[in-house]
C-alpha cells in the first residue's frame, strides 16, 4: 500500500465511527503504513450541488488526499440501514478522485441488521469511478463495547485481518 486516507464522516462528537477511525490509523502507523486521517467534524465541506461546493478549498484538499493515496478508508456511522449523509456527500464531491483506489469501509452501528447498508454507496463507487472495494468490511455493532468504552478483542482481530486483506489487493494500471 502506497497510502491510505482514512475518512471519518460522523459529525457526532462522541461518535463511535471515528474511534475507531483513530484505531485503525494507530493500526496502519504501527505496521509503517503512510496514511492521513480527515475528521469531518473538523473540515467544513459544503454540500455538493451548491455553488460553493464547486470551489471550496476544504474540498479540494480533501481531494488532493484521496487522488494521492493508492487506498480509501471510510469509517461511517449507519443510520436508518444506510450510511450517512456526510459520506455521500464527500463521494459527490470528490466524485472522480475515486477512480481506481481501493476502498474500505469501516462501519459503527447500534444494531446488527444493517451490515448490508454500505452496498449502495459500493456500487456507486464501483459503477461511476471503477473503484475497488475491500469485499470484508468491519462492522462494529454497540454491543461490541463494553460499559469503559473499550472494544471486544474479536474486533481488534478484524481490523487486523480487514488490513491484511487492504495489503493483498492492488489496481494494476
Amino acid at each position: 500500500m502506497k497510502h491510505v486516507t482514512i475518512i471519518g464522516t460522523s459529525l457526532n462528537g462522541e461518535s463511535r465511527s471515528q474511534r475507531l477511525a483513530e484505531m485503525f490509523e494507530a493500526a496502519l502507523k504501527s505496521n509503517e503504513i503512510p496514511c492521513d486521517r480527515v475528521d469531518l467534524r473538523t473540515l467544513e465541506l459544503p454540500f455538493a450541488g451548491s455553488a460553493a461546493g464547486w470551489s471550496s478549498a476544504n474540498a479540494e484538499s480533501l481531494r488532493e488526499k484521496v487522488v494521492s493515496s493508492s487506498h480509501v478508508v471510510f469509517a461511517v456511522p449507519i443510520y436508518c440501514y444506510d450510511v450517512n449523509a456526510a459520506a455521500k456527500n464527500v463521494i459527490e464531491l470528490l466524485g472522480k478522485a475515486f477512480t481506481k483506489k481501493i476502498v474500505s469501509f469501516i462501519c459503527s452501528a447500534g444494531g446488527s441488521s444493517s451490515y448490508m447498508s454500505v452496498m449502495g454507496l459500493a456500487n456507486h463507487l464501483m459503477l461511476d469511478f471503477r473503484s475497488v472495494i475491500v469485499p470484508r468490511f468491519l462492522y462494529v455493532s454497540s454491543s461490541d463495547w463494553d460499559e469503559d468504552g473499550n472494544l471486544a478483542p474479536e474486533i481488534e482481530n478484524r481490523m487486523a485481518v480487514l488490513l491484511e486483506d487492504m495489503k493483498e489487493i492492488r489496481v494494476v494500471e
